[in-house]
């Protein structure tokens, strides 16, 4: 049976100082709530001392990014064994600013998403449309495109997030029923691709400006999972309140 998942993306913010403080705040306001599941993502220079504060709780902790190698000569790179050995349990792969700004492409979002895999982590692999692709209805084009790029991955071994790109960090929201729509296209499009069990199985989060606000509308969809938070999830009181009304739904 699938667990609603409320994940926060912290992006490019947050000193190793600032990211204990959040964390501390998180882990005392929310450490009693077992129905649902948390996790954050800080950069990489918090991970490690992140995890020691949330080590023992019920928040587990996430990369932004990896390369699909183990090591090597690759300067500037984080490789899934160093986000394994700092306390990693997710791993978010070809979201897309990644995709924008550094040019990744499917291929090599592929070979992430199996070495993650390999490497027991839980890849969040985020798919989603332009604004200029949206009003030429092509959504659900580019969605099955990049899941159809997803070529010898184990659904049943990912998470999947629909971030429609236009809602990024702009304050627009998909409204709830446009989210499930192409949210239930994913879902039929996996059981007719793989099969009933998986596509049932999958966790589909939404990621497009989800705050306080929209969020108990969003996830009483019933394909619609839970969230991959940025903006939103830096501030403690607004992170605490999603996932306490995600609770509550």
């Amino acid at each position: 049976m699938r667990r609603y998942l409320i994940a926060g993306n912290w992006k490019m913010n947050k000193t190793i100082k600032e990211a204990c403080e959040l964390v501390n705040k998180l882990v005392a306001e929310l450490k009693d709530i077992k129905e649902i599941d948390i996790a954050i993502f800080p950069p990489f220079t918090a991970l490690s001392e992140t995890y020691k504060i949330i080590k023992e709780t019920n928040i587990s902790l996430g990369a932004q990014n990896m390369w699909y190698e183990p090591k090597g000569a690759y300067t500037g790179e984080t490789s899934p064994a160093f986000i394994v050995d700092v306390g990693c349990k997710y791993v978010i792969v070809g979201h897309s600013e990644r995709r924008k700004y550094f040019q990744e492409k499917d291929e090599l979002i592929n070979r992430k998403v199996k070495s993650a895999i390999e490497w027991n982590l839980i890849p969040i692999v985020c798919v989603g449309e332009t604004l200029e692709q949206r009003e030429k209805g092509e959504t659900n084009k580019v969605i099955e495109y990049e899941i159809n790029e997803l070529d010898g991955i184990d659904f049943s071994k990912i998470v999947l997030a629909y971030e429609p790109i236009w809602a990024i960090g702009t304050g627009k929201t998909a409204t709830p029923e446009t989210a499930e729509e192409t949210h239930k296209f994913i879902r039929d499009l996996i059981q007719k691709k793989y099969s009933p069990e998986i596509a049932s199985n999958l966790c589909i989060l939404y990621g497009g400006s989800a705050k306080p606000d929209n969020i108990e509308a969003l996830i009483r969809k019933p394909d619609i999972d839970g969230a991959l938070v940025g903006g939103a999830s830096l501030e403690a009181n607004s992170f605490i309140e999603m996932i306490k009304k995600a609770r509550s739904v």
